[in-house]
């Protein structure tokens, strides 16, 4: 049955000879896994070995072969052992695929490994017992008709086309004609899939659809007829399945499992538990009795196809031929398929390559059904059993080694408490090393404690603890003793606290993360004899729980009063921040206070300013510091407009505003109800500034304009906010409020539509950006300001128009046809030269790439909005648009015939390809509009395809002809050979003959894509690699491609007269900006001084670093 697979007459070469002598085993930490539920075993792909793989579990599926392979033993084959032996005679392969198929069979591991097998390879074969059909699959439709050209039809030769004859040496009138002269159990039939183009040169894959029956009846392809009909009656059990092209891919098969050693129906009965009853043999499949009527319902519903075969008289699940049991073995995993899952291999690019028949007659005996070890030799069987023993240890092991993690017990009497931690008395026996199985409860955990502290009496809390800079802090206490370790979620290297969860050395200690202790870096002045302060900082370290009052900190340092001054870094003179006395009720957490934190304290006896110096040393005079300028904004009458007020970078602005109401000689009640405000060189006011900032914090510099303004500043918890109504936003026409940041979005609307005297309920709020332009709406009303990270300052917009509800988009839609295409799906009005439709005025605006030709003018005709959710399709978007008024003018069989863009800057930009896909994942924003492009045919796109629009030069002129979509194929790279292949390709002419360029319409330019040179890196001499998607070419979907005829045109010009003219009306329009922008510098340079200018307001410029990806 074998013939020459296994003689080794001739020397054994390997196919990979740059691996000889390497082993392609790996040793893994974790051994293998055991099988999933199909209880089939799988093959580890090593690398391009998928065929093989797919091949061998054919072979296996295929039970006569397998135990004609087990039949063989040592008198034939010889032993594994005797292989380095150069006078005894062994089998390598043979031997190899016995225990390869053993263990598929036995071995509890997820995927065998063939490294062996192939180590061993190196055989010829000039004979195969596997009868092995070829056939052809282009121009047909199936196997059965590629048969019947093979095998039934009839070359007649005859009139000019006679046959000679040897026998009577003259010509005559014959037919020829080819038969099947005998059947073997077994039937291979090979696919030509894969073809040669002689025109284009080039390989393809037929993916067209190409059936091929379940059952086939070889009765009329064969040269004897006589026998019963079974006798030529083959079924299908394998077929091998290749995904990809012609030049790459892979390959999985589906096997019908004969012998009924996998679980087909597990996973599918586990799905509809409620419902099924298997028996205990794994034979038959039962109705429950007390099953709901609902849930009966439900399942006819979703699969009436199972429900009717599952329900039916018939012998259903347990006769063989009803219901075979197909899986689909993809290298390692194993997945339950249905027979029906077949068809979809028929045709596209995942596809039938080879398929395998067994003869009808063949019959399985009883005993070998389910029964994996069946005819398996008795030294293979105990190889396999040994193996299995030594996987579960293994796994065992791993699990063990893999579970366990280490806790650090700290032992509570030796522990004592003080300066708000705990801290060890020994080193050496407060803290204990546990290695524990996370897998075990708290309980366990607990005896095994009492079991290593045999000292301990009482009560025993274990909880959870952590070392901190101030000292051993306890948190939650463990409660639980059924619960795991790891459903707990205690982690490794996690500290433990045992204790009687009350005291420690006779001390009640506080416990939780409210109280958490924190060391504090406290600065203060230094005290000299008799209690006399010094100006000298001293620096010491101070432990407070972290739910304390700030105010504490007088206490601890005996201080009866003074101010508070915070600072984030760990240098004592920069970003110090005053603490007012309201807050000092408040807690360190609140204060955002952590580890290492500086607290600056100032003595209430020290009436110096509050202004330090590198030195740490307070200053008074005012040569050493700056000045901030004051102006009076208030309706007080003053003799000063405005004053100097001394100050350095570390200055509080309570300080300066409090000296500026002085010197300005204002009401005293000025210092309760007054703000300080940044004006900028407009002139505009601008968010008031917190009394407890210092100007280096605000922001401010030296010399900067500050405007004393009625009102209190807000709060640390309140926002000042701009707003306006309207986008065109007039500089000076802002409004001002001050609301809580915990405030919603639906109630800050009604507080600036009650300011503003606005009526009714269709208005929302929209964030301006950075161009003073106005941003995304603030969809979500019931969200706070600060939730939306709203900050003082910030600009709303009151914007007329009421939002989509949460979760929908409102999406205005455009019709878009570029001009010269002809197609069933014109318009009528266009049909009869008729006016616009009613939808809204066409605009003519070039396309996105096209060249600006008559042919290759767009237009753009607003249709309509309409109201989608995100969760909806692209295709159900498509749909809905259709049902428009203004589309009723347009003849779309179906929402497949519509290509669908984002429009930015009246033209279509990205295109949106999935129709199944959801439009929230395409990430669409509040303001996208989609534009619908009619359609000759249904397309789909892949996830590698580009489309382009291309257009042929019109030799002679500087015009192009109309436009052709064409979708490129990417998955074997963005080049610009791969480019003009494809071009070349849809133009019929030679790739030598033709020359393109992409399309810049913003520009009116041409740029030549043949004649990219590659640029060469001078750090790494080496070329980058070259892709169309980056610089200068950046392609894209709907980008325009020229195409030049160099049989008709050598020179290097792509432009039309239309962008001569373009170029032109652009210089025109610069020349005139560039003039408009001297005469308003102009006019601005004999203007007053003291005027204020009404352009918009300028803020700081900063650097921005923008990483852009490729996108599609």
């Amino acid at each position: 049955m074998f013939g020459d697979l296994f003689e080794e007459d001739y020397p054994s070469v390997p196919y990979n000879q740059y691996g000889k002598g390497k082993k392609l085993k790996t040793k893994a930490l974790e051994p293998p896994a055991p099988r999933e539920f199909t209880n089939l075993s799988g093959i580890r792909n090593q690398g391009g070995t998928c065929y093989l793989n797919s091949l061998l579990q054919t072979l296996h599926f295929t039970p006569e072969f397998r135990e004609a392979l087990f039949s063989l033993g040592p008198e034939e084959l010889g032993s594994l052992e005797d292989k380095d032996n150069p006078d005894a005679k062994v089998r390598i392969i043979p031997l190899q695929l016995q225990r390869l198929f053993a263990q598929l069979l036995l071995l509890d591991q997820e995927a065998a490994s063939t490294a062996d097998l192939t180590d061993s390879f190196g055989w010829t074969s000039n004979e195969e017992d596997f009868l092995d059909l070829t056939v052809a699959v282009k121009n047909v439709s199936g196997l059965e008709e590629a048969l019947w050209n093979m095998y039934v039809e009839e070359e007649v030769f005859d009139c000019d086309n006679l046959y000679h004859c040897g026998t009577c040496d003259r010509l005559v009138k014959a037919a020829k004609s080819a038969k099947l002269r005998k059947l073997p159990p077994f039937l291979t039939v090979s696919l030509l899939r894969f073809n040669f183009d002689f025109v284009k040169c080039e390989r393809y894959k037929e993916t067209s659809c190409y059936t091929f029956p379940l059952r086939i009846n070889l009765k009329p392809f064969c040269e004897q007829s006589e026998l019963d009909d079974m006798d030529y009656t083959y079924d299908l059990f394998s077929v091998i399945v290749h995904k990809g092209g012609c030049y790459g891919g892979h390959y999985h098969v589906y096997i019908k499992d004969v012998d009924r050693l996998g679980n087909w129906q597990f996973q599918f009965l586990e799905l509809h538990s409620q419902l099924f009853l298997l028996s205990s043999d794994g034979s038959t499949v039962s109705l429950l009795k007390n099953c709901s009527l609902q849930a009966e319902l439900s399942f006819q519903r979703n699969d009436p196809e199972v429900f009717k075969t599952l329900t039916s008289e018939s012998p259903g699940l347990n006769d063989r031929t009803s219901c075979p049991h197909w899986f689909d073995i993809n290298d390692s995993k194993v997945q339950p398929i249905q027979e029906k899952d077949i068809e979809q291999q028929f045709q596209g690019k995942e596809s039938a390559y080879m398929l395998f028949y067994r003869k009808s007659q063949l019959q399985r005996p009883p005993e070998a059904r389910a029964n994996p070890r069946y005819r398996v030799p008795c030294h293979l069987l105990n190889e396999m059993d040994a193996a299995n023993i030594e996987l579960q240890r293994k796994r065992a092991e791993y699990d063990s080694t893999n579970n366990d993690f280490e806790l650090h017990l700290h032992v509570g009497p030796h522990y004592h408490f003080f300066n708000g931690a705990l801290h060890p008395v020994s080193q050496t026996e407060s803290v204990w090393d546990l290695t524990f199985d996370k897998r075990k409860t708290l309980g366990d955990l607990r005896q095994s404690v009492f079991q290593l502290l045999d000292f301990w009496e009482g009560d025993m809390v274990l909880s959870i603890a952590k070392c901190l800079p101030a000292g051993l802090h306890v948190y939650q206490t463990l409660d639980g003793d059924d619960l795991t370790l790891c459903e707990m979620e205690i982690a490794d290297e996690e500290d433990i606290f045992v204790w009687n969860g009350v005291e420690v050395g006779g001390i009640q200690i506080p416990t939780g993360s409210d109280c958490e202790p924190l060391l504090l870096n406290v600065l203060h002045l230094a005290t000299r004899g008799e209690g006399e302060k010094c100006q000298q900082l001293t620096e010491s370290p101070q432990v407070f729980p972290s739910n304390a009052e700030v105010g504490s900190v007088f206490t601890a340092l005996a201080i009866p009063v003074g101010a508070i001054f915070l600072s984030s870094t760990e240098c004592t003179n920069e970003g110090w921040t005053a603490i007012p006395q309201e807050d000092w009720r408040k807690t360190f957490r609140e204060q955002g206070l952590t580890n290492g934190s500086l607290v600056l304290i100032q003595d209430s006896s020290n009436s110096n300013n509050s202004l330090l110096t590198k030195e740490g040393e307070w200053i008074t005079t005012v040569n050493e510091t700056n000045w901030i300028q004051v102006k009076n904004l208030c309706q007080s009458e003053s003799e000063e407009e405005h004053v100097k007020i001394p100050a350095t970078a570390n200055t509080v602005v309570f300080d300066i505003r409090i000296k500026a109401i002085k010197e300005l000689k204002l009401m005293k009640e000025l210092a309760e109800n007054s703000c300080l405000r940044p004006i900028d060189r407009d002139g505009k006011l601008l968010c008031p500034v917190p009394d407890n900032c210092t100007l280096k914090e605000a922001e401010l510099r030296m010399g900067s304009s500050l405007g004393l303004c009625p009102g209190k500043a807000p709060t640390s918890s309140q926002l000042f906010l701009f707003f306006a109504v309207g986008s065109d936003i007039q500089p000076g026409t802002e409004m001002e409020i001050i609301v809580e940041e915990t405030i919603t979005v639906r109630d800050c609307l009604k507080i600036m539509l009650e300011k503003s005297g606005l009526p009714g309920d269709t208005w929302h709020l929209r964030k301006m950006d950075w161009c003073y332009e106005a941003g995304e709406p603030l969809c979500e009303e019931d969200a706070t300001l600060k939730e939306l990270m709203i900050c003082s300052g910030d600009t709303l917009l009151l914007i007329e128009g009421q939002l989509p509800p949460p979760g929908f988009l409102k999406v205005p839609i455009w019709w878009y046809q570029p001009r010269g295409c002809t197609g069933p799906w014109r318009s009528h009005q266009d049909q009869t030269n008729g006016p616009p439709p009613p939808g809204g005025a066409w605009g003519a605006t070039a396309t996105q790439g096209a060249p600006g030709d008559t042919y290759a003018e767009a237009s753009l005709c607003y249709l309509g909005d309409i109201e989608i959710s995100e969760d909806a399709t692209l295709a159900e978007l498509k749909s809905q648009a259709m049902t428009l008024p203004s589309f009723s003018e347009f003849v779309i069989p179906s929402p497949t015939f519509l290509r669908a863009w984002t429009v930015e800057s009246r033209r279509p930009s990205r295109l949106l390809r999935i129709n199944q896909q959801q439009l929230r994942e395409y990430k669409l924003g509040r303001r996208t509009e989609i534009c619908l492009e009619p359609l000759q045919k249904e397309e789909n796109l892949g996830p590698q395809d580009v489309l382009l629009r291309t257009q042929r030069r019109l030799p002679g002129e500087r015009a192009y002809g109309p436009p052709v979509d064409l979708v490129w194929d990417t998955a074997r790279g963005w080049t610009a050979g791969a480019l003009q292949r494809q071009v070349a390709d849809c133009c019929s002419l030679p790739v030598e003959k033709i020359e393109i360029a992409k399309y810049f319409p913003e520009k009116f330019e041409w740029l030549p894509v043949s004649s990219w040179s590659q640029q060469t890196s001078k750090r790494k001499k080496k070329k980058k690699q070259e892709n169309l998607q980056g610089a200068p070419y950046y392609l894209k979907d709907g980008d325009t491609i020229g195409i030049k005829n160099l049989l008709f045109e050598d020179d290097g010009d792509f432009s039309t007269v239309r962008d001569d003219a373009g170029k032109e009306k652009q210089k025109q329009l610069a020349l005139g900006r560039k003039k408009s922008q001297e005469a308003l510098c102009g006019q601005s340079s004999s203007a007053v001084s003291g005027a204020e200018s009404p352009g918009r307001p300028q803020r700081p410029e900063a650097s921005l670093s923008i990483h852009v990806g490729s996108f599609r």
